[in-house]
């Protein structure tokens, strides 16, 4: 292989029909057919600089490469597992309806000892060590004996998952997918309420910080049950037929219920999980109805929507000013202006 081996952001630069080399880990492999019956895939793979999506035709080469061996394969019929595998993809950039399309001409199945898919995996950008000294000092802010004593059970002296919630991903695609993307989006979710609520309440508005900060820190536990991490963010089937926040309600209230916490106490917190969302159509069974849980719910918004900005415009060309079309949250996201 003579062709330079680039990284997913490097490829997400290139101009129409340039070729590239690249490897990653295969976080989805989807089978189709065409028109005519056709067979055809669409591969998304992984690298810790990004994420592509590509089309790979039934002209396109599959290749063994373990051992040091190299000889083609039938992708249906071979026996190897190319999702959640190490991959390499000899490729070149297209283009459809005005928009990149990535054509993976060539597909290698690497050798797993030598290119292990761990070595790919995307993880959070922020110090993981800053991150968990900075959870910890969020909880140590809590100075209802309760509700603090119920946090340090449910994430360390209990029921311990703290284990999982430190390299968990807070989603499979649009924002912090990736290892420790649950930590840092908490983390941030939490200083940023507090943050809100120290303003308001400064404007008089009865806001109770302790409940804010357990709410924030609790409001994505059941995405430790929605998700799963080996190589990449998965859906797990209660992810898919229940959601985080129904999944979350109930580890929160079953927990609560273990621990004997005061009624009221349990009943903000729990209305924080469910309408944390914010509107119906985004999931939420309930709007917020109480100062803690809309500020934890913007805060929580503004989150998400900063981090989907970041990682949409470090994907864009250093020429392009905007994104396409987000539908997602209905709008193209601009870079803004470098002020001096």
């Amino acid at each position: 292989m003579s062709k330079k081996l680039l990284t997913i952001k490097e490829v997400k630069l290139l101009p129409v029909d340039a070729e590239f080399y690249v490897k990653g880990v295969a976080s989805r492999l989807t089978r189709r057919v065409d028109r005519n019956n056709n067979p055809f895939w669409e591969m998304a793979l992984s690298d810790q600089t990004g994420d592509i999506e590509g089309k790979i035709w039934g002209t396109s080469s599959w290749i063994n490469r373990q051992g040091g061996d190299s000889f083609p394969v039938d992708p249906d019929n071979c026996g190897l597992r190319f999702e959640g595998s190490s991959i390499g993809i000899s490729g070149k950039v297209g283009q459809f309806r005005d928009l990149l399309q990535y054509n993976f001409n060539e597909v290698y199945y690497l050798d797993q000892e030598q290119n292990p898919p761990s070595g790919f995996v995307k993880k959070s950008p922020v110090d993981s060590a800053y991150l968990e000294d900075s959870f910890r000092d969020l909880i140590a802010e809590v100075s209802h004996k309760a509700i603090h004593d119920f946090l340090l059970s449910v994430f360390f002296t209990k029921y311990n998952l703290w284990e999982k919630f430190k390299i968990w991903p807070a989603a499979t695609l649009l924002h912090h997918a990736y290892v420790g993307g649950l930590l840092e989006h908490s983390v941030s979710v939490a200083i940023g309420a507090r943050d809100i609520a120290r303003h308001y309440e400064s404007f008089k508005v009865p806001v109770n910080m302790n409940i804010v900060l357990a709410g924030a820190l609790l409001h994505d536990i059941g995405k430790l049950e929605s998700y799963t991490v080996n190589t990449t963010p998965k859906n797990t089937v209660k992810g898919n037929t229940l959601d985080h926040i129904i999944l979350g309600s109930h580890m929160f209230m079953k927990f609560a219920e273990a621990e004997d916490l005061n009624e009221d106490i349990s009943h903000a917190l729990a209305h924080i999980i469910v309408s944390h969302h914010g509107l119906r159509e985004f999931g939420s069974p309930v709007l917020p109805q109480t100062p803690e849980a809309m500020i934890v719910s913007a805060a929580d918004d503004l989150d998400f929507k900063l981090n989907y900005w970041k990682t949409q415009i470090e994907a864009l060309s250093p020429q392009s000013e905007f994104t396409d079309f987000l539908s997602f949250i209905d709008r193209r996201l601009w870079r803004g202006v470098e002020i001096k």
